[in-house]
């Protein structure tokens, strides 16, 4: 029974209560994922570490979720969805309360991997949960909705995280992560639907779909495009701080400003690419390219530097909604473990972006590195994505 315009019936028909329920429980996940970029001289400073190696905690949550994700779904495959989702959001706040106990940098790496096996099946679950509440032709915009939460992060917690961890701590930032971890538990077990697992996976079937040549070049371009939104965003604070000049009171403030146009790509990613998919994912995957090797040339020269990440913020989220569409399309028979495969290609391309330009800047190159590593991922995973549409044709 449908309701009028501006009712709470169309209201809901238009913003699934069970999606905005997701969409809390990204938020947490994506403040727990990104903060650290934001915390990474305070960690680095604390621990006695070079800033390099307190990166390196970046790939190892990353590496983390390219390991939980795959293995989690066939672990999970016979559980409802709902109770998974609970499972995972458990071992996220247990994983924050180590982090915020931590007293060294072996017990915090160990805390971030512990937090990051829940990453890859909850947002690989969530993503399947949400795009079976909608239309097929808002697919997209359902999964754009879900990771808006990534943004909100982006756009509210990860500036206060940061904060919060330059005045008390970053442990108290871990902690307060657990929190809203357990706020988000609460809500998800209020609002998500008691959907049925799919059952047992068959894991010779799911490696036959994998190996699809489709498949496969659509989980590459996920990989390339996130080693490109690494590569830079993981030393982000340290470029502001060093090369641009900016105060760490200001570089909150910036911050903010990235998590503003993060949150404008995403939603505008997850329409364009309702209406074009591929067209939207190598229009976005060229301008992030470019972008990127803007914002290395205009690094030093303050307010240039700002309007150019904001933009490349834009660019690097409108991705999002694409490259976790374009994998599900390709993989419809086995949308549980392509999801959540997908989830792992995220955080490899995480991790590898992470690694590459940390490698850079112990070998010495400086901070001019991390966007040239940027600009040359984003321009590889744009030759997968046309690789990708030359097979559709």
């Amino acid at each position: 029974m449908s309701g009028a315009a501006g009712t709470p019936a169309a209201t809901e028909a238009k913003f699934p209560l069970p999606i905005l329920a997701l969409t809390l429980s990204a938020f947490a996940i994506g403040v727990a994922e990104f903060v650290i970029a934001g915390l990474l001289p305070d960690i680095a400073r604390d621990l006695s570490v070079s800033i390099p190696a307190a990166g390196q905690l970046v790939t190892a949550y990353a590496m983390g979720v390219v390991v939980g994700a795959p293995l989690l779904a066939a672990l999970t495959a016979r559980m409802r969805r709902k109770r998974v989702l609970l499972l995972m959001l458990g071992i996220f706040i247990a994983g924050n309360t180590l982090s915020a106990l931590s007293p060294h940098y072996l017990s915090l790496m160990i805390a971030r991997i512990v937090a990051a096996l829940a990453h890859g099946s909850l947002f690989g679950v969530g993503v399947v949960v949400a795009t079976t509440l909608v239309p097929e032709n808002r697919r997209a915009s359902a999964v754009a909705l879900m990771f808006s939460g990534l943004t909100l992060a982006n756009l509210a917690g990860v500036p206060l995280g940061t904060l919060v961890g330059q005045v008390y701590g970053w442990r108290a930032t871990f902690g307060a992560i657990a929190v809203l971890g357990l706020v988000s538990l609460v809500t998800a077990a209020l609002l998500i639907p008691d959907v049925a697992g799919g059952g047992a996976i068959d894991l010779a079937r799911e490696f036959r779909v994998a190996r699809q040549p489709r498949v496969l070049l659509a989980l590459l371009t996920t990989v390339l495009g996130w080693a490109c939104v690494f590569a830079l965003f993981t030393y982000i604070v340290p470029i502001l701080e060093d090369v641009a000049g900016f105060s760490p009171r200001s570089v909150t403030v910036i911050l903010f400003v990235i998590g503003v146009g993060l949150t404008v790509g995403i939603n505008l990613g997850g329409k364009l690419a309702d209406r074009g998919l591929m067209r939207s994912l190598v229009a976005t995957l060229a301008t992030l390219t470019a972008l990127s090797l803007v914002f290395g040339a205009v690094a030093s020269t303050g307010v240039a530097a700002v309007v150019v990440i904001f933009l490349w913020g834009m660019a690097a989220f409108a991705t999002v909604p694409p490259l976790q569409t374009r994998v599900l399309d390709t993989a419809r028979e086995a949308p549980n473990v392509a999801s959540a495969l997908n989830v792992g290609a995220f955080n490899l391309g995480n991790a590898a972006g992470a690694f590459v330009s940390g490698a850079a800047l112990s070998a010495g190159l400086g901070l001019h590195a991390p966007p040239v590593v940027a600009a040359v991922a984003a321009l590889l995973g744009l030759g997968a994505a046309l690789a990708g549409a030359a097979l559709d044709r």
